[in-house]
Parts: structure tokens; sequence; C-alpha cells
């Protein structure tokens, strides 16, 4: 008896969970509203370097990610002034689910879920106002032998993880990859080819008018790098130097005039 309520229980907050994840997603491309940005600071190596970078971050530390947002979406026929607001609400020191680079679908909906459970657990005990989309924002002390996991993110759940550096140096390729993957839990796809990570044409070229067509000068931020000539792109050092293009601005439901 006991077994059957806590499975109906769970089962009660499982659907509770999915209609509020529905009617975010429905009501988030509709930009009639800001969309408000939880982030969470991550410490992802325990290192004095990287603690000490999280706890030196500023309230401010994503406004250029707002500006630059905000100045796409007028570019894009966006209405509203300021279509996302960005928030650091706390420190998550309890580690997150990981997904293994050979996990299969099971493993993937496995994790899916953790992460979604772990998104309403913390809203339901912070004492900071709900947000839209939550993000975690992993921070790494650099080292020339070290490449970051792939970022990821959950369409479903409106989730996403940023993995970033814990230097000034990097501020802004760590502003393009949490704009990137904010992007995702909105319906936006990845605009580079899987395996060579090369801006795919055109959709993932920010000019792709251009003559001549290289080098381009700024990388479509899907895509992630600024096309050079054919086997070199480089990745950009702000966020100056990044668009959001056409085909991205239709899949997150902008205007796109």
């Amino acid at each position: 008896m006991f077994r059957r309520l806590r499975i109906a229980v769970l089962l009660y907050i499982l659907v509770f969970i999915a209609v509020a994840q529905f009617l975010t997603m429905r009501r988030s491309t509709s930009w009639d509203a800001p969309l408000w940005i939880n982030v969470y600071t991550v410490d992802g190596d325990a290192r004095s370097v990287t603690r000490s970078y999280i706890d030196s971050l500023s309230s401010t530390e994503f406004s250029d990610v707002e500006k630059f947002l905000a100045a796409e979406a007028r570019r894009h026929g966006v209405s509203l002034d300021q279509p996302f607001r960005l928030r650091i609400v706390g420190d998550y020191t309890d580690g997150l689910p990981t997904l293994a680079s050979d996990a299969g679908a099971l493993g993937t909906l496995f994790w899916s879920l953790r992460m979604r459970w772990l998104a309403t657990r913390l809203q339901w005990r912070s004492a900071a106002p709900g947000g839209d989309i939550l993000v975690f924002a992993v921070f790494h002390e650099p080292a020339a032998e070290l490449a970051l996991d792939r970022s990821t993110a959950l369409r479903k759940g409106m989730i996403a993880v940023a993995n970033l550096f814990a230097d000034d140096r990097a501020r802004g390729s760590n502003h393009m990859v949490l704009a990137h993957e904010l992007l995702h839990t909105l319906g936006a796809t990845d605009k580079y080819t899987p395996g060579t990570n090369a801006p795919r044409f055109p959709d993932g070229y920010a000019a792709p008018d251009a003559k001549p067509l290289l080098p381009q000068t700024r990388a479509e931020l899907m895509a992630g790098r600024i096309p050079l000539d054919a086997q070199h792109a480089d990745i950009p050092s702000t966020l100056r130097q990044v668009v959001i293009g056409p085909a991205t601005a239709r899949e997150i439901g902008w205007p796109n005039p």
C-alpha cells in the first residue's frame, strides 16, 4: 500500500512538472515578456583558483550577454527592450548528474529526468524568484592541456550546463558559450559540422553572402567559430564578434523581418 502511494505521489509530481514546463516552453518563444534566467555557479574542479574566481564574480557578470541578446533581438524585429534577464542566484555544490559520452537513448533520458528533477528541487528550496530557464555555469581552472567537455542543454526542462574557464581573459568566450547553450533551451540547433566543429554553410556563417566569402569577420552564435579559410576557424574572443543568423532567429520564434 505504501509503495503504491509513493509511486502515485511521484507520478503526480512528474505530471505537475511536465505541465508546468510545457506551459513555460509555450510562453518562452512568444516574446511578449522578458525571460528570466537563473544562473547557478558551479566549481567544476575543486581547485583554489576556480573557487577564488567564482567568489569574485559580481551580480553583473553576465550583463554583456543580456546586452548582446537584446541588440540581436531588436535586429530581428523583437520589440521587447530586454528579452533576457540573467541573474546569479546561488552557488551549487552538490554535484551535477553526468551524461556519459557513450550514453544511449535510455541513458540520455535518465540523465534528462535527473536534471529536470534537480531543477525542480532547486526552485522549491530557493529564496530567489522563479526563473524561466536554469543555467549551471560550471567553471574550471584553465590549463594548456585542458579541453572542456561539450556544454549541454535541454529543450524540455529548459536547463543548460555551460562549461567555462575561471579566467578573466576567457570572459568573452565564456559569454558566447553561455549564450549558445541558452538558445538551445529555446529550440536553436547547432550550425557546425559534428567531428570537425567547422561552421556549416550557409546557416553557420555570419555573412553567407559576403564576397569574397572567406575570411569571415564574425561568428554565427550557434556555429561558435569564425570561418577563416577551408580548414581553419577561430573562436571569438568577445560577443562583439558574434551575430545570431536568420535560421537561428526563426528557430527561437523571432520575427526575423
